[in-house]
């Protein structure tokens, strides 16, 4: 194999590996860097902050729940111009 065919690959297996992560309903560090793409130091900062949900069962492991860091990565959404143009059109329509 070339080099290429080999970064080729390379590329396709990191892809399914992603994917592999965003089935699961219970990540780890490790995944959950990946899955979000912060660093994982940032994920530890968050959580000793109490900023992010997690689980610690032993005492020593982090696990995430991923439906709820998709919650909390969702969180505090800001509305486009459109949707805030929409409310107003609707407030308006109730006024009358």
């Amino acid at each position: 194999m070339t080099a290429l065919e080999n970064e080729i690959i390379l590329h396709k297996l990191n892809r399914i590996e992603k994917h592999i992560f965003s089935l699961k309903p219970i990540l780890n560090v490790e995944e959950l860097a990946e899955y979000t793409g912060f660093k994982k130091s940032y994920i530890y900062k968050l959580v000793h902050s109490n900023s992010l949900p997690f689980s610690k069962p032993n005492g020593k492991i982090l696990f995430f729940d991923k439906s709820k860091i998709d919650e909390w990565l969702l969180s505090n959404s800001s509305k486009s111009n459109i949707e805030i143009e929409q409310e107003a059109i609707e407030f308006a329509l109730k006024k009358k």
